[in-house]
């Protein structure tokens, strides 16, 4: 991760990740290859090999199984089985656009969980009722538009 400042006294943070979008963004790929500028296309040939490769790991990074996923137009529905022995006051749910992190489960582990689509992170809905965590997420809108930016000077 990287950490900078912008103009203004904004706070910029910037990941590997981020880099190499914007590397893909600026390659001139031949005619068939456009899939490579998709970073989901990216990160799902690599869980894909990683799967084939160490399946057990694999596993363990995308949650192992314990949750089932539900689409609507707008929305994901998750539901995660929760482990036998785990306190509610200690659970705690993370959510990023991509995925979701649970932790306080019990041995003090947590739970990496990759959504099938982008959510927006802060619109999220939970409920838990006999050992399962119901989880509603608002999808991230598709756009690919561009937006004109004013080019200050």
């Amino acid at each position: 991760m990287m950490v900078g400042m912008l103009e203004g006294g904004c706070l910029l943070v910037t990941s590997k990740w981020d880099d190499m979008e914007r590397w893909l963004e600026r390659q001139q790929f031949p005619k068939g290859f456009e899939l490579l500028r998709e970073p989901d296309w990216v990160e799902q040939y690599v869980r894909k090999m990683m799967t084939r490769a160490l399946p057990e790991a694999a596993g363990a990074i995308i949650g192992g199984g314990s949750a089932t996923f539900s689409e609507t137009r707008h929305f994901v529905h998750v539901k995660i089985k929760l482990p036998e022995g785990f306190e509610k006051e200690q659970l705690r749910l993370f959510v990023r656009e991509d995925r979701l992190r649970l932790d306080g489960l019990p041995n003090g582990k947590s739970e990496t969980i990759k959504l099938p689509k982008l959510v927006k992170p802060r619109v999220c809905k939970t409920l838990l009722k006999d050992n399962v965590l119901q989880v509603k997420l608002q999808k991230r809108p598709t756009n690919r538009n561009y937006h004109e930016a004013i080019v200050r000077w």
